[in-house]
């Protein structure tokens, strides 16, 4: 299934732009996706947390994706 991505912050370098398309398989979760963007793009292993959003609310690592859906990519924040 396809889901588009939306990055900020570092994760928007790491993935080399603001959004990005990719497929994954049928009933990932958002672990699924951790562990697909990790592999595809290791530099995230380097970040201390990363948090998923699906519409206008964050998601466990328990939740289920369905095609077409647009996934926020939370990188840590920093403040100052």
């Amino acid at each position: 299934m396809k889901l588009k991505l939306i990055a900020y912050g570092i994760a928007k370098d790491i993935v080399n732009g603001r959004e990005v398309t990719i497929d994954i398989p049928e009933d990932s979760t958002i672990a699924d996706l951790k562990t697909i963007l990790l592999q595809r793009y290791p530099p995230f292993l380097k970040l201390k947390s990363l948090a998923f959003a699906v519409g206008d609310e964050y998601q466990s690592d328990t939740f289920l994706l369905t095609n077409g859906k647009e996934v926020v990519i939370i990188p840590p924040v920093s403040g100052g």
